[in-house]
Formats: structure tokens, sequence, C-alpha cells
């Protein structure tokens, strides 16, 4: 008897924190009606040598912003890079 395919691993949204400013994002999971959201700011880090590591994502449908570690834009089980 065959073995059960194994589970495929969710994809990898591939990012660079340059280009993350007003890209568009989409929930998997949507809460409150919130689906679709803008990176409307990258957090400039303190001293600025360092490097970016928060972005400020904004809900388009209810204007509602929440800072969000870049990285995990990545996680494809979380988000779809665009609106979908």
């Amino acid at each position: 008897m065959a073995a059960p395919p194994a589970p495929r691993p969710h994809p990898v949204n591939p990012l660079s924190p340059k280009k993350l400013l007003l890209s568009k994002w989409t929930a998997v999971t949507p809460s409150h009606k919130e689906k679709h959201f803008v990176v409307v700011r990258v957090v400039e880090p303190e001293p600025p040598s360092l490097r970016v590591d928060q972005v400020e994502l904004q809900a388009v449908h209810s204007g509602r912003s929440f800072v969000l570690d870049w990285r995990d834009l990545r996680d494809g089980a979380r988000w779809r890079q665009g609106w979908v």
C-alpha cells in the first residue's frame, strides 16, 4: 500500500524590505471584515544603521493600522501578496 502524500508546506512570499512600502496584502483568514491591507509605513530602526524590522499595515475596509514584523508577511499560511 502506498503511503499518503506528505502535506505540502505553505508557500513563502518572496520579499525585500526595501520594496515593502505601499505593497498590498490579503489576509488568508480575515477578521473583523478586514481582508485587504496596504503597507503604509516602514518603521525606521533606532539607530538608523540597523536593519528594518517592522512595517505598519492599514486595513482598506476600516482604516485600522497595526505594526507587524515584516518577516511575518512571508508566511503563506497567513498572508498572500497582492489583493486576492
